[in-house]
Formats: C-alpha cells, structure tokens, sequence
C-alpha cells in the first residue's frame, strides 16, 4: 500500500512538470482554438480504419517488449525504475499499474509525441519533427544507462528507443489523427511488462 501511494503522489508531480511547459505554451498561444486535451492530443483517435491502428500499435508493441527484454537481461543487479518491485510479485501490481500508466509513459507522451513533435511539426514539417523527438527520446533514456552499460549496450538502447519513439510518433500522427492514446498505450504496456519482470524475478 505505501509503495501504491507513493507512485500515485510520484504520477501526479510527474504529470503536473511535464505539463507545465505545454499548458503555459497553450495557455498563451492555443486556449482560444482548442482545448487543452486537444492541443495534446489527449483526444479519441479519429477517422482511422482500426484494423490498421490495431496492427500498427502491435508493430511498435513487440520490439518495444524486445528491447525492455534486452535492457532487464543487460542490467541484471543495476538499480532501475522498476527495481522497487524486485521480488514483491502480485502484491507488486497495483503500484507496477500506477508507475507504468501515469508515472512514466502518460507525461513523456504528453511532451514527446503530444508537444514537442506537434509543435515542431507546423515549424519544420512531420518527418523533421518526428526524428527530432525521437533522438531527444532515444539519447534521453540511453543516457540513463551509459555509466552501467558502456557505449555499445548504451547506443543500442539509444537507437532502439529513438526508433520506438519515431514509429509511436507516426502512429500517432499519421494513423490515429493526432491522438496519443495509441502512443500511451504502447509506452504503458511495455513499462508493464517490466514492471511485472521486476517483481517476479523473471531476469
């Protein structure tokens, strides 16, 4: 229970910094043309066929998993997010629900693929925007890791998550009419499953 409510508090500090910079920005340039749901993207998914949506979130999905495999085998014994679940098993799973779906993968879609992506793309195009937010995804959670990993594990978390971060973007942008639901989905269920690796000891 306390390390329930310590991720809850810990989702909803996390959610309130990672919003600032986009609220303020739609506070001061946007309220008047949308809300601040839509100008996120925080919106159902529109005009899509959800065959193709479905497919395209599965696509993204499995190397996602892939790569969480990777990085758990490759950071045995290296103290990560999720090793506050290391060993608590079932008792582990509303706390891994919390930290999975608001404290990580909710505010980084909401900066990566609900702001910074939409925002570069009326400045610089989709395809230049989409590569940007994924490097700064890529770099940002390869970083994370470079003191335990060394260059080449820590490059290819890097490449790997940038290039997850890229399709997430087109998923969102170019699949599901600029929602991030699919993106928060994707990110949520991958961070589950590490969650859930964590706590049963699976690596």
């Amino acid at each position: 229970m306390i390390l329930f409510i310590s991720k809850l508090i810990n989702s909803v500090v996390e959610i309130l910094v990672f919003t600032l910079v986009p609220f303020i920005w739609w506070l001061i340039k946007h309220r008047k043309n949308c809300s601040f749901f839509e100008f996120i993207g925080l919106k159902k998914p529109g005009n899509v066929k959800e065959n193709h949506l479905i497919w395209a979130m599965i696509g993204t999905l499995v190397p996602f998993l892939v790569l969480s495999s990777y990085m758990l085998y490759s950071l045995k014994g290296v103290e990560m997010a999720t090793s506050e679940f290391a060993g608590l098993g079932v008792k582990a799973l509303p706390a891994i629900l919390v930290y999975a779906i608001l404290n990580t993968s909710l505010p980084e879609e909401i900066l990566f693929r609900g702001f910074i992506l939409k925002r570069l793309s009326g400045k610089c195009g989709f395809l230049s925007a989409n590569i940007f937010q994924a490097i700064v995804f890529g770099i940002i959670h390869g970083g994370m890791f470079f003191n335990y990993t060394g260059v080449v594990k820590a490059a290819i978390i890097t490449v790997f998550t940038g290039l997850i971060g890229f399709l997430m973007g087109y998923i969102n942008e170019k699949r599901a009419d600029g929602s991030i639901l699919p993106s928060w989905c994707i990110h949520a269920l991958a961070n589950i499953f590490s969650g859930v690796c964590a706590a049963f000891l699976v690596f």
